[in-house]
C-alpha cells in the first residue's frame, strides 16, 4: 500500500505511543491527500484509525459509503484547516519533543548541563583555562639564593581543566571528577610531568542536610584559602603561607553536615580519615592522617567557598572556623603533585615510612557584605622527626580584603575590584640547622569581571621579603603577574 512503502503507517502500539492531537493532525493530512474514491476503497486504513481511536465508530460508518470528505468531518471546528495544517504539525511537533524528550540540555553557570527530567540524572561539564604571565619570579622564591637567581619572565597555561560531575540514580548521589590536562614544566623536567592527570575524584551522599558522607580525592576541607578553587581566587594565586600549611588532596572518607540552618548557631562540620599520602598515593603503612573542622555562620548564613563578593551579597555573612589535622608519615608538605618535602626536611624517598608526626590547626575568619570582603587564617605546624627526636614549629597567616568601589563611586567601572594582602611565615627548622627563614608577602591586586569569576583578568604586584637568621642576611623583591582565567 502506498501508506506502508512511505512508513506513514504504523502499528496500533506505534500509534498509540504519539499524544492524541498529533494522531489527529497526522492522519488529516493523509486523508486531505486522498480522492473520494480512493477513501472508500481503503477499507483497511478506515479499520486502522478506528482500532487507533483516531476517528469514532460513528464516522468509520459515514466513511464507509462517502463520497466526499474533508478535515472537519474529522476534527473539531478548532481544529486546523489544510491551509495551515503542515505549519501546525511542525509546531506541535516541537512542543511535543521540548515538554516530553526525557534528556534536557541548557547552559548553567557550572557549564553545560544535561539532564532527565526525572531529576535523578544529571551531568556537568566544564572546560577551564588559566592563562598567565610572571616577572621576575614564576613562584614564590623562599630562599636567599632564588632572590639571586637569574630574573624570569614566563608566559603560563597555568591551569587547563575539565571538569565532569552530576547526580546518578538519585538527585542526592552525586559525584565529580577534574582533570588537569597539560600542567606546565621546567626546562629540565620530564615530558611525563606535563602528562594529563586526575586530580580530583568523589562520591558525595546528600540526602540529609545533617550529614552526609563524601568518598574519593580532592582537597581536604581543611582551610579556605586552599579550598577555594583557584578560579575563585581574589589574586592570581594563594599566598606563600599555601605551601607551607595546606594539607591538599587527599585520599579518604569524610562526614560532613550542615547544622541548625539559619539560626545564629548555623554551623557546618567535616570529620575525615585519609591515607595521609597525598594525590594518588597509596598508605605505606597503617598510620592514617585524621581531620576535622567546625565551621560557625555567626550571622546565621551560610558562606560559599569562593573569594571576592562578585555577587554582591545582600545581607552581612560570615563565619569563623577552626581546624586541625594530625598525621605520621614520610611527608611534610603536600600539593597537588603529591606528597613532597619542606624545605630543610628529607624528600619522602629518603625518609622512614613513619619519620614525621606532624600535627597542626588552623583559626579562619571570613566575611562579605555589598561588594565587601575579607578573610584571614593563622597557622600552626608541628613537626617531630621520630629518627632524630627534634622538632620544629612553624607558623604563618595571611589577612586579605577586597571591594567593589563602584558601590561607594558611581565613576569607577563596576566590573572593577581593588584587593590586598598581607602574608607572612616563620619556619625555623630545629632538624636542618642551616636553614631558618620569616618570610612575607604585600600583594596590591585587580580584578576586571566580564562574567563573575567564569571570566576575568587579574593583576597584582607583590613586594616579597625574606630575612635568613643563619646567614643574617635580608633580600626583598618586586613581583608583577597577569592573568586571565576562563570557564565554558
Amino acid at each position: 500500500m502506498l501508506f506502508r512503502s512511505a512508513r506513514l503507517w504504523r502499528s496500533p502500539m506505534e500509534t498509540k505511543t504519539l499524544p492524541l492531537r498529533i494522531r489527529h493532525l497526522v492522519f488529516t493530512a493523509l486523508l486531505l491527500q486522498l480522492s473520494p474514491s480512493a477513501l472508500a476503497a481503503d477499507q483497511e486504513l478506515l479499520n486502522i484509525l478506528l482500532q487507533n481511536g483516531a476517528i469514532t465508530q460513528q464516522q468509520y460508518d459515514e466513511l464507509l459509503g462517502a463520497d466526499t470528505l474533508s478535515s472537519a468531518d474529522i476534527l473539531p471546528e478548532t481544529s486546523v484547516r489544510y491551509v495551515d495544517l503542515e505549519e501546525t504539525v511542525s509546531t506541535e511537533v516541537a512542543t511535543q519533543i521540548d515538554e516530553q524528550f526525557p534528556v534536557t540540555a541548557e547552559k548553567v553557570g557550572s557549564g553545560f548541563r544535561f539532564a532527565t527530567r526525572d531529576g535523578n540524572w544529571r551531568t556537568d561539564l566544564q572546560w577551564r583555562a588559566q592563562t598567565r604571565f610572571t616577572t621576575p619570579y614564576r613562584s614564590d622564591p623562599r630562599q636567599i639564593s632564588s632572590f639571586n637567581a637569574e630574573d624570569q619572565s614566563n608566559f603560563e597555561a597555568r591551569r587547563l581543566r575539565m571538569k565532569i560531575g552530576g547526580t546518578g540514580f538519585k538527585p542526592w548521589l552525586q559525584y565529580y571528577f577534574e582533570v588537569d590536562l597539560q600542567p606546565s614544566r621546567d626546562v629540565d623536567d620530564s615530558s611525563s610531568a606535563s602528562s594529563t592527570r586526575v586530580i580530583d575524584w568523589r562520591i558525595d551522599i546528600t540526602k540529609w542536610d545533617w550529614g552526609g558522607i563524601r568518598l574519593g580525592q580532592w582537597k581536604v576541607d581543611m582551610n579556605r584559602e586552599r579550598v577555594d578553587s583557584s578560579g575563585r581566587q581574589q589574586f592570581v594565586e594563594r599566598s606563600i603561607v599555601n605551601r607551607v600549611f595546606t594539607i591538599d588532596r587527599q585520599v579518604g572518607v569524610q562526614l560532613r553536615g550542615h547544622l541548625f540552618e539559619d539560626t545564629p548557631a548555623d554551623m557546618r562540620y567535616y570529620a575525615g580519615v585519609f591515607n595521609g599520602e597525598g594525590k594518588g598515593v597509596n598508605n605505606a603503612d597503617d598510620n592514617m592522617m585524621y581531620m576535622g573542622r567546625l565551621q560557625w555562620n555567626f550571622l546565621g548564613r551560610d558562606l560559599s567557598w569562593r573569594q571576592t563578593d562578585v555577587e554582591y551579597t545582600e545581607l552581612p555573612t560570615g563565619s569563623f572556623a577552626l581546624a586541625g589535622a594530625s598525621t605520621t608519615g614520610a611527608c611534610t608538605r603536600w600539593s597537588s603533585s603529591g606528597c613532597g618535602n619542606l624545605d630543610g626536611f628529607a624528600k619522602p624517598a629518603d625518609a622512614a615510612p613513619d619519620q614525621y608526626e606532624i600535627d597542626q590547626v588552623v583559626q579562619e575568619f571570613a566575611f562579605k557584605y555589598r561588594g565587601f570582603s575579607a578573610q584571614q587564617e593563622h597557622h600552626v605546624k608541628k613537626i617531630r622527626d621520630t629518627v632524630t627526636g627534634i622538632r620544629s614549629e612553624l607558623t604563618g597567616g595571611y589577612v586579605q580584603a577586597g571591594y567593589f568601589f563602584h558601590h561607594m563611586f558611581e565613576s569607577v567601572p563596576a566590573p572593577l575590584e581593588l584587593a590586598a594582602r598581607y602574608a607572612y611565615v616563620d619556619e625555623p627548622n630545629a632538624t636542618n640547622l642551616t636553614f631558618e627563614n620569616v618570610r612575607e608577602e604585600l600583594t596590591l591586586g585587580a580584578n576586571w569581571f566580564f562574567s563573575g569569576h567564569n571570566s576575568k583578568l587579574t593583576m597584582d604586584y607583590s613586594r616579597l621579603k625574606l630575612d635568613d637568621s643563619i646567614l643574617s642576611q635580608g633580600e626583598s623583591e618586586n613581583r608583577l603577574r597577569f592573568q586571565w582565567d576562563v570557564s565554558f
